[in-house]
């Protein structure tokens, strides 16, 4: 069965105080109401934000992007947090790991 990732990549333009706990907000309910199986963010050193969520399928996709506090939070970033951001979603082909 395939899995796909969403990767979102950012860079900020303005962080205010309502930033962060929107992003947690958005992250915790595509988890609890979406189907979002796993959620990975980080910072590059130059400022560049990326975050990778994962999802089960299209449907699934669709229906967070269709989501009212998703596109509010969407529109929040477009006018006010970010100078750009880009979009890309793919499918996951092979999946392997290692632990000690």
């Amino acid at each position: 069965m395939s899995q796909l990732i969403v990767v979102f990549r950012a860079r900020a333009q303005q962080i205010d105080e309502t930033y962060m706990a929107t992003a947690l907000k958005m992250r915790d309910k595509a988890i609890a109401e979406y189907g979002c199986t796993e959620f990975v963010f980080s910072a590059t050193p130059d400022g560049e934000e990326i975050a990778l969520s994962y999802w089960p399928d299209e449907a699934s996709i669709a229906r967070w992007k269709a989501d009212m506090d998703h596109q509010f939070a969407q529109q929040r970033g477009r006018e006010l947090w970010y100078a750009s951001y880009r979009v890309q979603v793919a499918e996951i082909t092979r999946d392997y790991a290692y632990a000690r």
